[in-house]
């Protein structure tokens, strides 16, 4: 569950149409949420276009995310999905599940892997044509990096801060590229 403990926003060096909000902060309780991070953007497309390709072609326009199978689709709600990442050269498997479903205004999954656990849930709010998306994750770990979570949490969050930043940055990209177009 995310913890809805208010943090304020930061405002990043971009002009006002591209600006992202990005916060991250780390408790000091290592079996609460170890690491949380908030970051919005506002893209100049319809709110159906961008909740259908966001969910749908994440290996697409994410960074990070180098292929995603549905294992077991459930049309949202409980769909099961394998997710692979790859950063710095290391890849990591997850098994994920949808977890709320709500075109085109919610939807959320929680990612299962060796070393740490991943929930994320993204809003999307129609903004007279533009959409703005939010997404919100929680970061837990296992094992060692539990206790690294604990020791550097702080720098880990300006690390997931920027990541989302870099991830939503790329969603805004691809769809505004594909302005006039069905992103694909």
């Amino acid at each position: 569950m995310v913890d809805s403990t208010p943090v304020p926003y930061l405002l990043s060096p971009f002009t006002a149409t591209s600006a992202i909000r990005c916060v991250g902060r780390s408790t000091a309780v290592p079996a609460k949420v170890p690491m949380h991070s908030l970051a919005s953007i506002e893209i100049h497309r319809p709110i159906d276009e961008v909740f259908d390709y966001t969910n749908d072609k994440v290996a697409e326009w994410s960074r990070t995310v180098v292929e995603s199978t549905v294992i077991d689709d459930q049309k949202g709600l409980g769909t099961i999905f394998r997710c692979v990442t790859e950063e710095r050269g290391r890849r990591m498997d997850f098994q994920g599940v949808v977890t709320r479903w709500e075109p085109p205004t919610l939807s959320a999954i929680r990612l299962t892997g060796k070393l740490f656990d991943i929930e994320a849930e993204y809003r999307f709010e129609d903004c007279n044509g533009r959409t703005r998306v939010t997404q919100e994750s929680t970061v837990n770990g296992k094992g060692v990096l539990k206790l690294m979570f604990f020791l550097f949490g702080w720098l880990m969050n300006e690390q997931g801060c920027d990541a989302a930043r870099k991830e939503l940055e790329s969603l805004k990209r691809k769809l505004e590229a594909a302005a006039g177009h069905a992103a694909s």
